[in-house]
């Protein structure tokens, strides 16, 4: 009993001495810098719109005498309404993405803790939905952060941390988009897509005015189209990075997994190619993976996807487990990967 103890003590010991120090969250005050211009950018879209746009449309300010355009004005106050509402949403994503941590492995738990000589850990020792483990059957592990990695996850040498479902670093959001925060950033570019988009279309109403009215301040004609030429350029960049993750929710794969192209090719094997994923569960049930199971609240940035990040269903592991629920056969098919 006590030698039993003892031996459990000094593997506690190795397993810490091997786990780096946690690390602290925001500690690199200058890497705020680029949170800092997204917010900047997005407060001066936002006061330019209502100043330059809204206001106008809404006819305040004018003479009592002023002859009003009451259809302009209706317009105007739906475009505002709209606006302030995906802006508002906008913006909860924005925070949610930034705060929200995106995943990591968790301490202290057996299943996940890495000892060099453990590397061929007996059978019961691995989850059973576990698909990528190395060439030599041995399974993944983080040297830096001395833990076995999960599927789908990586490290990440910024936030010096293993991410579950790593997708990318992103600077602008000074965070890695990950399990547990890819909801919130997925429906950030949405936001962001619907917001340029509206703030270009509606404001053509503003330059036409701006360029017919001889009487429209040198200033405000300068704004209004700095407005819209802004807006347009973000339009386009973040309309086409939208639809790149669209892409990729759509085959289940993440950033990584599509720029490392981490399966190998199955063609000659009549199966999926390397821009499918061992973890595509078709469209609905990929969708429903990333913004939850409520079709109700997939647009909405509330409630987390199920799982807890550390094991994925495929749809591999998936008919395994239906053919064999009651046989007590536990049949494993990994994705051999070089990681």
């Amino acid at each position: 009993g006590s030698s039993g103890g003892a031996g459990l003590s000094l593997l506690d010991t190795a397993r810490a001495q091997l786990q780096p120090a946690k690390r602290k969250r925001f500690g690199e005050p200058q890497k705020f810098l680029p949170v800092i211009f997204v917010v900047l950018t997005m407060c001066f879209l936002f006061v330019s719109y209502i100043w330059n746009h809204c206001v106008p449309m809404l006819q305040i300010g004018l003479r009592a005498d002023t002859v009003l355009d009451y259809d302009m004005r209706w317009r105007g106050a739906v475009e505002l309404a709209v606006f302030l509402y995906v802006t508002a949403l906008l913006a909860i994503c924005y925070v949610r993405s930034v705060l929200q941590s995106p995943g990591e492995i968790p301490d202290n738990d057996p299943l996940w803790a890495y000892l060099p000589h453990d590397s061929k850990a007996s059978p019961e020792l691995i989850p059973m939905t576990l698909q990528e483990m190395k060439k030599t059957g041995e399974r993944r592990h983080c040297k830096w952060c001395g833990k076995y990695k999960p599927d789908r996850c990586h490290h990440c040498r910024v936030c010096k941390a293993c991410i579950l479902k790593m997708d990318h670093h992103c600077p602008w959001i000074y965070n890695c988009v990950g399990f547990a925060n890819y909801k919130f950033f997925f429906l950030l570019l949405l936001y962001a897509v619907f917001d340029t988009h509206l703030i270009v279309w509606t404001m053509m109403e503003s330059i036409r005015r701006c360029i017919t009215d001889e009487e429209t301040p040198l200033l405000t004609m300068f704004l209004t189209l700095f407005t819209v030429t802004l807006a347009f350029f973000l339009a386009v960049l973040v309309t086409m990075f939208f639809g790149f993750h669209v892409w990729l929710m759509s085959r289940a794969l993440t950033t990584i997994e599509f720029c490392e192209k981490s399966l190998p090719q199955k063609e000659a094997e009549g199966s999926r190619g390397s821009e499918s994923s061992v973890f595509d569960l078709g469209l609905c049930g990929n969708v429903r993976a990333c913004l939850g199971n409520n079709p109700l609240l997939w647009f909405f940035p509330t409630a987390r996807p199920e799982g807890d990040g550390l094991t994925f269903m495929s749809d591999e592991t998936r008919l395994t487990k239906e053919i064999e629920s009651g046989k007590g056969i536990r049949r494993r098919t990994h994705q051999k990967t070089q990681r």
